[in-house]
């Protein structure tokens, strides 16, 4: 555990009640404003840690990803932003853990295994940096990794309408309408060794992105959502 707490602060009751707060501010904000629907709340676990893999379209995606739980969610963030106390302390009470800039991915999916191992959920962006257009973009095994070692079930989740909302490069924020549509979980298996079948991963990922793809097209069009793409 001592490993944990050089990585994981915002433990504090303080902290936890800062989330509760700011989250509970930006999620009925971001929600009001965009009149996102939630569908599916009943497929996040109420309990133990799981991995959170959401479409990733627009920046608007994380607190609507911070939305389909009160359980506080953890994701990564530069370490350079720890370098200014309070503005460190602020961030890790909102979930995140510092990953260097430069760091080997096995690293920072070292580290993503040990949060889930601690009992926290994690959300990862499958696909990676946010992307454009309809179609899901080929997956980073990362995520699938992460899940099989730690043992924790993946939640998909499809967002639509979220590029309209704020388009990559955009500084604007648009009143679009919102759906995110919250997928059965995807259970996994810890294997134990401490190297997984490639074989495994990739048809692990295969299947993530295909349950992705059905949940995106239904959030789309749930929203609304032309295909202009």
């Amino acid at each position: 555990m001592a490993e944990v707490d050089t990585f994981m602060a915002g433990q504090s009751f303080l902290s936890r009640f800062f989330y509760r707060l700011l989250r509970g501010l930006v999620v009925f904000v971001c929600v009001s404003y965009t009149r996102t629907t939630i569908i599916g709340k009943e497929n996040i676990p109420k309990s133990g840690a799981f991995l959170l893999a959401p479409i990733h379209r627009s920046n608007i995606d994380t607190p609507l990803a911070a939305a389909v739980t009160c359980r506080r969610m953890r994701f990564m963030g530069k370490d350079t932003i720890w370098k200014f106390g309070p503005i460190g302390w602020i961030v890790s009470a909102l979930g995140a853990f510092p990953v260097s800039r430069g760091t080997a991915d096995r690293e920072a999916l070292r580290r993503c295994v040990t949060v889930l191992e601690a009992g926290e959920p994690l959300v990862l962006f499958p696909e990676g940096t946010r992307q454009s257009g309809p179609v899901v973009h080929p997956l980073f095994d990362g995520a699938t990794y992460v899940a099989v070692k730690a043992g924790v079930p993946i939640i998909p989740v499809g967002i639509g309408g979220s590029e309209r909302v704020m388009p990559k490069g955009s500084k604007m924020i648009y009143p679009r309408k919102c759906v995110v549509v919250i997928g059965k979980p995807i259970q996994t298996v810890m294997n134990g060794t401490e190297r997984l079948p490639r074989s495994a991963l990739k048809d692990l990922s295969s299947n993530l992105s295909s349950e992705l793809q059905r949940l995106f097209d239904e959030a789309q069009r749930l929203a609304g959502s032309p295909n202009i793409y």
